[in-house]
């Protein structure tokens, strides 16, 4: 299940959002209206949550997981020079990791 983010998340929503892989949240971070989409199989699933609900898909980044490795197939972006999987543009890195942990940081869910 894919969900949107815009302020703290519950850990409810953070259970909601393990449910697909268990052990890990995809997400994807638009950096500009800072939020993120959380959830399913792909990183693309949640890239397409934010362009449907109004994101600019030149503002949407792709972490790795709650550690956050930046990388993803969708990072890739020539027109941004971004010519790789892994962002390469510190600062963007730094918005996601603030964003990223502002919103879904830090949780401990019970599996059952």
């Amino acid at each position: 299940m894919v969900l949107i983010i815009r302020e703290r998340a519950t850990l409810e929503q953070v259970e909601l959002m393990l449910q697909t892989l268990r052990v890990y949240i995809k997400v994807a971070v638009d950096i500009e209206r800072g939020i993120l989409a959380g959830g399913g199989e792909k990183h693309a699933f949640c890239e397409a949550a934010l362009l449907e609900d109004g994101s600019r898909q030149r503002d949407i980044w792709t972490p790795f997981d709650q550690s956050i490795a930046y990388e993803s197939i969708i990072n890739i972006r020539p027109s941004q020079n971004n010519r790789s999987m892994v962002i390469q543009d510190p600062a963007i890195r730094e918005r996601i990791k603030k964003i990223t942990q502002e919103l879904i940081g830090g949780y401990e869910p019970e599996f059952r």
